[in-house]
């Protein structure tokens, strides 16, 4: 095996001790809480020790430096043997694990981005590897693209991207839509190890120790899968320095362990999930003290040496290369203005990327591959991994990411994006063809969930932006807004009615019509902030003036101008949204006027599940097209 030497017989006790310190820290930690996984942290103390103490390369003093190796921990409830793992590397003392899991300790039961050494969070399982994808990606290919010197990205590839993950989660679909974007794009510096240790939460999983099963289908997948006993740190050892200097393809590590590894009358036993050891805790760390031939100090150094040729990435004061260039009046859909800014910012910086779900022609992210074809990634058809990657490919703040496709096929992706704000994520969505505007395709198609959960995320920001200037903006604040942003779009053309150098910001509304004789203030978004104005124009004729207000954002939504010119009208809104009636843009406006007197709202929104048709016929048929505002209009004046 090319380059290969064999540890010395010393070298590997010693990753053994390591181990089994491991082992105890894992099971006096979760003691001291009276909670936590031990058995599950035990069947991989050997892989830790391996890779934190012969295999990576990273910084102590800066565990999210940008040459380091990335580490993901998958089966996030292994999180105590990860923390014993950079306690004993010299991150933080020691004694600092028997805070596991108590308030007022970042060392939570399943590990957040709140500690220095974490990425992202995980323990909702089956994801670790969507986001090691997108680390792995942006790794290789992004900076593959960038550098001029072949020498010095054949230096990069001899570091990678490592994640764990659990047998139990293997079952999850996820985890084979990032097995299979991973063999697609060949992502020869990102190495999977599978704990195979046999033992579910409840019973034994569906394949047990059948570890030819799992290579056999790695291997279909286009990687390059290894078994090895996974408590063998020989096998551990040998088997990185290939999964190191395998070219063209993933590899994987298919490990065979034990749950309760050296716990006596323990290990590979039922019923031993997600609990501490009880009364067994202090004979297992007598045996594992035991077991240990180092009672002393660590001699063997925790990292190799980094090399620093990371490029620096700037992505703040992301600009649209040249501002919106539209005529007032004229039709564009903010889907297509969507693409357009995409690519603009993409021009301004060299880190902005997209990422879609073969929906690029539709959604107009396409409009990206023009600038740089290296910064479009198709995930396919396969939501779950498109999120998932995008985190990875935004951690360390090395890109800024869009992330678009229909916005109803989010919601299948939900548990990637609420767990993307645990993890402090950056990313931005961009949901197209929404609501019943859409037309002909029908309901599996129409988004009318979308902004309830977006409006759910902690920390989100949601953008709806009612024309092509406002729709380009939004894409230019998203990119350098913090926290997951999420921008609708729709699919039929609609009149431009912002100036090209409008000025927007987020959480502040704009007044479109407005008269000192204004009785109600109507409030709509996207293709409904045009119906409104419809309306507007035909209540003139009978001397019926009303304001119409476009939102811009509808999280954070404008309370303080909702109010004013709420009360400047007598105190009467409509709200009008191409949305279910629950979470959308009329319960945004009740939450905002929820502790006013004198305020009525009145809510117009999709009220049962929609059908095909044509889109202004869909539009009348469930009650939010100009008529029915109207309608709504002389029905509030008699309240």
């Amino acid at each position: 095996m090319a380059n290969y030497h064999k540890l010395e017989a010393k070298t590997i006790q010693e990753l053994r001790d390591i181990a089994n310190k491991f082992r105890i820290h894992s099971v006096s930690s979760t003691q001291a809480s009276n909670s936590g996984h031990p058995t599950s942290c035990s069947s991989i103390a050997e892989i830790l020790s391996v890779l934190f103490f012969h295999t990576m390369r990273y910084k102590i003093s800066e565990p999210r430096d940008a040459s380091s190796d990335r580490f993901v921990l998958s089966k996030g409830h292994a999180a105590p043997i990860l923390y014993a793992a950079w306690a004993e590397a010299g991150l933080f003392p020691v004694a600092d694990l028997q805070n596991l899991r108590k308030l007022g300790s970042d060392l939570e039961g399943h590990p957040t981005p709140r500690l220095n050494f974490i990425d992202v969070g995980t323990g909702s399982l089956g994801q670790g590897l969507a986001i090691a994808d997108g680390m792995a990606y942006v790794g290789k290919k992004l900076r593959q693209s960038q550098l001029q010197s072949f020498i010095s990205y054949q230096s990069y590839l001899r570091r990678g991207v490592y994640c764990l993950i659990g047998d139990g989660e293997s079952a999850e679909g996820s985890i084979w839509e990032s097995i299979h974007f991973a063999g697609h794009y060949k992502l020869d510096n990102l190495c999977a190890i599978f704990d195979i240790n046999r033992l579910g939460q409840s019973e034994p999983t569906s394949l047990q120790h059948n570890v030819d099963i799992y290579q056999k289908r790695l291997e279909a997948f286009g990687w390059n899968a290894i078994v090895v006993d996974g408590h063998s740190v020989e096998e551990l050892v040998k088997a990185f320095h290939v999964a190191g200097t395998t070219k063209d393809k993933p590899t994987a590590l298919i490990a065979k362990t034990f749950k309760g590894k050296n716990f006596p009358k323990i290990e590979d036993l039922e019923n031993w999930h997600g609990k501490p050891l009880g009364d067994h805790a202090e004979k297992v760390i007598q045996h594992l003290r035991g077991l240990i031939k180092n009672q002393g100090p660590l001699q063997i150094h925790p990292q190799k040496p980094l090399k620093d040729d990371a490029p620096v990435v700037d992505i703040s004061n992301i600009k649209l290369e040249s501002p919106p260039a539209y005529k007032l009046g004229e039709k564009v859909a903010t889907r297509a203005a969507y693409g357009t800014a995409l690519a603009k910012i993409a021009e301004n910086n060299p880190r902005v990327i997209a990422l879609d779900g073969d929906m690029k022609n539709s959604t107009y992210s396409e409009k990206l591959k023009k600038v740089d074809p290296n910064r479009f990634i198709e995930c396919f058809i396969a939501e779950q991994n498109l999120v998932g990657v995008a985190i990875g490919a935004a951690c360390r703040d090395r890109t800024v990411a869009f992330v678009s496709t229909f916005a109803t096929f989010f919601t299948r992706a939900f548990d990637q994006i609420r767990m993307g704000a645990i993890s402090q994520t950056n990313v931005n969505f961009c949901g197209s063809h929404c609501g019943v505007s859409i037309g002909e395709d029908g309901p599996s198609q129409m988004g009318l969930e979308d902004l309830a959960m977006f409006r759910a995320i902690p920390g989100s920001t949601v953008f709806y932006p009612g024309d092509a200037v406002s729709c380009e903006r939004a894409v230019e604040l998203a990119a350098n807004t913090k926290g997951i942003c999420f921008i609708r779009t729709n699919r039929p053309a609609t009149a431009v009615i912002y100036a090209n150098d409008h000025v927007f910001q987020v959480g502040k509304a704009e007044i479109v019509k407005k008269s000192n004789k204004d009785q109600v203030l109507v409030i709509g978004a996207g293709v409904t902030l045009h119906e409104a104005l419809t309306a507007a124009n035909e209540l003139a004729k009978a001397g019926i003036n009303i304001r119409v207000l476009d939102p811009f954002t509808v999280k954070p939504i404008d309370k303080e101008a909702i109010i004013k010119n709420a009360k400047e009208v007598g105190g009467k809104i409509i709200t009008v949204e191409d949305h279910y009636p629950q979470g959308g843009l009329g319960e945004a406006v009740l939450s905002a006027v929820a502790e006013e007197r004198n305020i009525i709202v009145k809510k117009m929104a999709i009220p049962t599940v929609p059908r095909s048709g044509p889109p202004s016929v869909l539009l009348d048929h469930f009650g939010i097209s100009s008529k029915h505002i109207v309608d709504a209009v002389h029905e509030i004046l008699k309240l």
